[in-house]
Order: C-alpha cells, then structure tokens, then sequence
C-alpha cells in the first residue's frame, strides 16, 4: 500500500511540474467576448465534473485496494453480483446522468451562439456588421460588403459590438478561428457557413487556421484589431482615402496559392458581393447543395504575388 501511495504522489509531483510550464494567456482560456465567456463556462464545467468523477472513481479504486487486497481477509467480499437490480440500476444511471449534465449546457450554448451575442444587462443592442470571409491557400480575405473595403489577413471590427462573419473557402477546406474571441467554424467549398463573434474591449486578437491545409498552412494566420466606434470609422475612411482599388485581374493572382502579407483596398468587384450573396441564398432556401457560384475555377499552382504592392503593409494590419 505504501508503494502505491508513493507512486501516486510521485504522478501528481510530475503533473504540478508539468503544469508550471502553463502561462495564464492561454488564448482559449482568456475569452475576450460574449461569445468566447460562453464557451469558456461550458469548458470549466465539463472539466468540473470530469475531476468530480475521476476523484470518485479514484476514492473508489483505492478503497477496494486497501479492503479487498491480497493481504486482507476478503471478508464480506462477494464476486456474484449477477441479478442484483440495485447495483444495475446503479451502474446504468450513473452514466446517463453524467450524459446529461453534460448535454443540457452545451445544447443550450450551441443554440445561444446561433444567433447575434445579447448584449449586457442594462445595455442597449447595437447593429451587428457583416463581414465576407473568404479562405484561399494560404490567407484570409476580408470583405465589408456595406462599406465597400477589402483587407487580406487581417481585420478590423469595433469593440462591443456583434459581428457576423459569412464564412466561405476558394479552394481546400480551412477553420476559421479566433481562441480569445470564440470557438472555430469550417470554411467549405460550396457550403458557406456562419459565425458570430464579439469583442469587449480594444485589442489585437490572433486568428488562425485550424485546419492543415498544405505546405503553407503554418503562415495561414490574421489579426483581427478590435477598434472604438470612432476610430474604426476613421479607419474605414483612411482605407478608402489611401489604398488602391481591387481589379478582377488582381483579385484572381490572390486567390491563387501563396502566403502574402496585410493588405488592404478601398474597393473591390461588386461581383464578388453577387457571388457571395447567391451562395448564402441557396444555402438557405434549398434543401439540397448545388455548385454555388461564389468561387471562381482558377488554377492552384504556386504563384507570387506580381503587380501587388505590399511595400507599406505591416503585420499589424496597417493601423
């Protein structure tokens, strides 16, 4: 029993060293949203009640070793418990139960993130912004479909206020994912999907992909800068007043395979808004999947970035 004892101390010694290793900024245990709270809570329960019932097991485990040893007596033990009802029902409960206490919260939370994040008691509800995501090999792209803007690899949203990003993808399938501010939702060719995030307060987020999708996955990677309500205007302003317009020709060279840096552009083909918006109406209107017409058939091979001029961008998002 002592040697059992001191194995079991010697395990939780290595677990705490590992565990000092750990910082307090672990990006999907530092929400900085509505959203992300939500999951956050949902995560600190499951872990909750899975040490709750590690612990009984555990007492449990140790209790039968130090009664029912091979040093003991075995007084009382009984290894013939077929047909006892009690003991069944026992063991058949227990796991419907666990099923339960784990299935109610997180069905309730995923249909709470359907919708726009509520706003905070005693605040008021605030317009939410669209935002068109569109994943290629290997970069983001950013539209804002009603100020008319275009960024790559980074995004700008305000603080406190519920955005709602339309996910698309142009070629492999990808994971767009923001920890600090919510959980991830996939990017498919032909499927566009949906998710709806939120920041608190002024601050820069790192998103990523969660999804290995070739050789320059690794770099797949954006920020998105959460601004004041007036600064995020004066950004919007500055992108139209400064950066260059987006041309067709253009826009073909960067949905082709290639890791770039932040970009940015007063304006874009208002096709690609057409293409976007059949896509999401046939998506909600038809039962079955039809090749949507937001993606364009352009050829995969590896290709710089000719006649972009990246000079002035920074890793930063051009603040």
């Amino acid at each position: 029993m002592k040697k059992l004892a001191m194995k079991l101390i010697g395990a939780c010694s290595l677990l705490l060293l590992f565990l000092t290793g750990c910082t307090d900024k672990i990006a999907v245990l530092n929400p900085q949203g509505p959203v992300a709270r939500q999951q956050y809570h949902l995560i600190i329960w499951s872990v909750i009640l899975t040490a709750f019932i590690f612990a009984v097991v555990l007492i449990i485990f140790i209790y039968v070793l130090v009664k029912f040893g091979r040093k003991n007596n075995h007084e009382g033990y009984d290894p013939n418990n077929h047909g006892n009802t009690k003991l069944e029902i026992t063991w058949t409960l227990i796991p419907v139960v666990i099923c339960i206490l784990l299935a109610v919260p997180t069905v309730k939370t995923l249909f709470d993130l359907e919708g726009p994040p509520k706003p905070a008691e005693g605040m008021s509800k605030k317009e939410p912004i669209t935002i068109n995501v569109t994943s290629a090999d290997w970069k983001w792209i950013f539209r804002y479909p009603k100020e008319g803007i275009q960024t790559v690899n980074y995004v700008v949203i305000p603080e406190d206020r519920p955005v709602k990003f339309n996910l698309f993808a142009h070629s492999s399938m990808n994971s767009f994912w923001v920890p600090e501010l919510g959980g991830q939702q996939y990017t498919m060719p032909d499927m566009p999907m949906k998710l709806w995030l939120q920041a608190d307060h002024v601050g820069d987020y790192l998103g990523r992909s969660a999804n290995f999708s070739g050789r320059g996955f690794a770099g797949m990677q954006f920020h998105v800068l959460s601004k004041t309500d007036a600064d995020y205007k004066a950004w919007i302003q500055n992108i139209k007043d400064t950066k260059p317009a987006l041309t067709m020709s253009k826009y073909e060279d960067l949905l082709k395979p290639s890791n770039v840096k932040t970009m940015a552009f007063s304006s874009y083909p208002k096709k690609l808004d057409e293409k976007d918006n059949k896509a999401m109406k046939k998506m909600n209107h038809m039962e079955h999947m039809d090749i949507p017409e937001n993606h364009m058939d352009l050829n995969s091979h590896d290709n710089d970035m000719d006649g972009m001029d990246m000079s002035d961008d920074s890793t930063k998002g051009g603040k």
